[in-house]
């Protein structure tokens, strides 16, 4: 005798069909919550422990002294929870748990410990007194200090485990009542229920455009196949718009935390050093001075993102009105001469009186934006800001005769917090927003804005704006 028997009953046939689909997503549940959502959990908390050891170790390699160090080394373990361990070289500077110093003369041989690899990361586990303990441990390039972190299970691995056992029971009682409810319902429930079932099980499966058509006269089953196309529907557009701002989430996350933990260290070590009580007036000058730069720095920073915020958001920001971009060049030069003669730069505008339809504050924004852009990156020559009418728009162009830029990095320099050059970059305050800004003021104007470089070259920028078609006479500024 077969599990499907050649001849059964309508309900017999719908209740081991029942059990069957249904035992199998038990058992994919079951395997998933088992081993692949475990492992994921395992890999975000070695990640976790990562970002951790790289930070702790960035802390106590900036500490002035052996003894700032130590006192470092206490506070991070006392604050955080966690085993922290310290070795230059062959010697154990120290290792602390829960205000606890540890006397390990064996530490060495730790798997996690045997780092070769300046910059290099190591995991390991195992129990320890009574606890089962996770380590990362890593190796300074500088000092070669080995700086290495531990920590307990985490609570919520039990709690996984007891989801497990809960969800196991669950899926077995309503495996149980859904056999029990198509054995009572089966006898008008056939064939139109069969081209339902079928239909969900695609869109379950992930087909969300599949379409749901049952052959029946019967109201009830075209209802019901109306209602679910309709829920399909629904849940695809909601699907689409979570994973649109889950996307924007993550990446707003993971780049604002990347952007603000220098400013926030730099800004915690300039207070740190002003407390020290044998400074000179000229060195607390100092320190209060890049103290103030570094929160200047993270005040731009959330302003841009507040900017970009809006322009994502709030598409009404943008204003359009017709006005001469003769009167803005004028404006934009005036404000940028300054910049460019700083730095020995000739700023070129060729700038005749042409009217074009735009919000005047958001274009002047982006041209500001490349124009300083164009600065910040040329040691010498000269950046240059041309328009002319193109068909029924004007073309707007700056162009510079700076390093250029590598063609690996033109489709990325949009991208939030996308820097050619990090280190010059930083040093002259920039965000790495800038050109992420004008992308999106122009995106709201409906244009793009294109680019082209040749290393060593130079590079050229350029959008358009729609023309006012008003007459026009050239000049120069």
């Amino acid at each position: 005798m077969t599990f499907y028997p050649r001849r059964a009953s309508t309900q017999a046939w719908m209740s081991l069909t029942l059990l069957f689909f249904v035992g199998m997503a038990v058992v994919a549940v079951a395997l998933y919550f088992t081993f692949i959502l475990r492992n994921e959990i395992q890999v975000a908390f070695q990640q976790t422990m990562s970002g951790q050891v790289s930070r702790t170790a960035q802390t106590v390699a900036a500490a002035e002294n052996e003894y700032d160090r130590l006192e470092t080394i206490r506070d991070i373990a006392r604050f955080s929870n966690l085993r922290v361990t310290v070795m230059d070289g062959d010697r154990l500077l120290l290792d602390i748990f829960d205000d606890e110093q540890i006397e390990n003369a064996s530490l060495e041989t730790r798997e996690e410990m045997e780092l070769s690899i300046p910059g290099e990361t190591k995991f390991a586990e195992r129990d320890e007194n009574g606890l089962h303990m996770y380590y990362a441990a890593t190796k300074l390039e500088n000092s070669g200090l080995i700086v290495r972190i531990g920590q307990s299970e985490p609570p919520l691995f039990a709690l996984i485990q007891r989801m497990q056992v809960t969800l196991g029971v669950a899926m077995i009682m309503a495996l149980l009542l859904a056999v029990l409810g198509s054995w009572i319902a089966a006898k008008q429930v056939t064939e139109p229920l069969k081209a339902i079932s079928r239909s969900a099980r695609s869109i379950s499966a992930g087909d969300l455009q599949e379409i749901i058509e049952v052959d029946s006269r019967a109201a009830e089953f075209q209802d019901l196949a109306e209602s679910l196309n309709h829920m399909s529907t629904a849940f695809r557009e909601k699907i689409e718009e979570l994973e649109r701002l889950a996307h924007l989430q993550n990446e707003f996350i993971g780049n604002v935390s990347h952007e603000v933990r220098n400013p926030i260290f730099s800004v915690g070590g300039y207070l740190e050093a002003l407390s020290a009580g044998n400074l000179t007036a000229d060195q607390r000058r100092f320190y209060a001075e890049k103290g103030l730069l570094n929160l200047e720095r993270l005040n731009n920073l959330f302003t841009d993102l507040i900017e970009i915020a809006r322009l994502e958001f709030r598409e009404d920001l943008i204003k359009p009105s017709v006005f001469d971009l003769k009167e803005l060049a004028g404006d934009i030069y005036e404000f940028e001469i300054g910049k460019a003669d700083e730095k020995g730069l000739d700023l070129v505008f060729e700038s005749p009186s042409l009217e074009v339809v735009g919000d005047r504050a958001r274009i002047r924004q982006v041209i500001i934006n490349l124009i300083e852009n164009a600065i910040a990156y040329s040691d010498q020559g000269s950046v240059r800001f041309t328009y002319r009418r193109h068909l029924d728009k004007v073309r707007i162009e700056v162009s510079d005769t700076g390093r250029g830029i590598p063609k690996e990095h033109l489709e990325k320099i949009f991208q939030r917090f996308h820097r050619v050059d990090p280190d010059r970059s930083r040093k002259s305050g920039g965000t790495g927003l800038g050109l992420s800004i004008v992308k999106q003021i122009l995106h709201a104007h409906g244009e793009n804005i294109q680019v082209e470089s040749t290393p060593g070259s130079g590079t050229r920028f350029w959008f358009e704006l729609p023309h006012a078609e008003e007459p026009f006479t050239e000049s120069h500024t």
